[in-house]
C-alpha cells in the first residue's frame, strides 16, 4: 500500500523499482542540493533521512577521526532503510555507506549553481570555498573510484542538471543507471 501511494505521488509507473530503493546515498558538491533533495525523497518514500554533516562535524567544525567515522556510519547503516546525504571531501570514508547502498545518486551540478546556492544559504569558511572550487578536479575522481570499488550492487545515477533530477522523481524508469 505504501509503495502504491509513493508510486502514485511520484508518477512512477514501475512500483517494483520504488520498493527496491531502501538504502540511498546522495553525493555531490556543496550547494548541489543534496540535503534538500534527500528530505523531499525521504518524505515521499517514507524513509529516514540522515544528514551526515550533523553526525560528522563536532563543535567548532572539528572533523571526526576516520576510525570513529567508520563506526558511526556502520551504526547508521544498520537500519533497515535510509537516505544518507553528504559529501565530506577529504575527511570522508565513502566505502562504508556505498558498500551497503542499493541506490547512489551523484549530483554533479555546475560550480556556479552550487556556489550561488551555498552563498545564499549563509556564511562558509574559506576551506569550504576551496573545496567547492576544486571538487570536480580532486573529489569527483575519488568519488567515482569509491563508487566503482564499493557500490557494486547499487544502481548508480548521475545528474548534471536540476531538471533531470526532477524528472527522475517523476519516473525513475526513464533513467538508465550508470557507473561513473
Amino acid at each position: 500500500m505504501l509503495v502504491d501511494m509513493v508510486s502514485k505521488s511520484l508518477g512512477v509507473k514501475n512500483r517494483t523499482y520504488i520498493s527496491t530503493m531502501e538504502k540511498i546515498v546522495i553525493l555531490g558538491r556543496g550547494g548541489a542540493g543534496k540535503s534538500t533533495f534527500a528530505r523531499r525523497l525521504g518524505k515521499t518514500l517514507g524513509i529516514q533521512v540522515i544528514e551526515l554533516d550533523k553526525h560528522f562535524w563536532q563543535p567548532g567544525l572539528v572533523a571526526t577521526p576516520k576510525d570513529k567515522w567508520v563506526q558511526i556510519q556502520n551504526d547508521l547503516a544498520a537500519n533497515k532503510n535510509w537516505i544518507m546525504d553528504g559529501d565530506l571531501g577529504e575527511y570522508d570514508v565513502l566505502d562504508v555507506r556505498l558498500g551497503v547502498a542499493d541506490t547512489v545518486l551523484l549530483l554533479d551540478f555546475p560550480f556556479f549553481i552550487c556556489a550561488w546556492r551555498a552563498f545564499r544559504r549563509g556564511k562558509e569558511r574559506l576551506d569550504f570555498w576551496l573545496w567547492l572550487l576544486s571538487w570536480r578536479k580532486f573529489e569527483l575522481p575519488k568519488i567515482e573510484r569509491a563508487i566503482s570499488h564499493s557500490a557494486g550492487k547499487a544502481m548508480v545515477y548521475r545528474f548534471c542538471r536540476q531538471k533531470d533530477l526532477e524528472r527522475f522523481l517523476e519516473n525513475p524508469r526513464n533513467f538508465a543507471p550508470v557507473k561513473p
